[in-house]
């Protein structure tokens, strides 16, 4: 079960439960107070549309950077881990692919490391 994980993988992973649990908290309580979340993104002042901008273009590049970095590395599925942001949390997704990719590189390199 533990094979390919690293100590920083595992530090991602927990980050990514850190993502989703911090992320899903707050949305179920918009969801039951029927918030209308995306105006509140955009129309709650400038500090929130300031800390949406910011956290939007993280994710966009992010995004990018997950699709090219899992057809570098030759990971599969890179581009679900950008479907998945949209109905989790990119604060989620983004560790997790971190996780994911460093178990990858791990493998890789044990893999290059054993005798033929």
């Amino acid at each position: 079960m533990m094979r390919h994980w690293t100590p920083l993988a595992v530090v991602y992973l927990v980050l990514a439960v850190g993502g989703l649990v911090g992320t899903w908290t707050y949305n179920v309580l918009a969801i039951t107070q029927m918030v209308d979340f995306l105006g509140d993104l955009s129309g709650s002042g400038p500090a929130v549309s300031s800390i949406t901008t910011d956290l939007l273009v993280v994710a966009i590049a992010g995004s990018v950077f997950i699709i090219i970095e899992a057809r570098r590395i030759g990971m599969r599925f890179g581009w679900l881990y950008v479907v998945l942001s949209g109905v989790t949390a990119f604060a989620f997704t983004f560790p997790l692919f971190l996780a994911m990719r460093q178990r990858h590189l791990t493998r890789l390199t044990t893999a290059a490391r054993r005798p033929a």
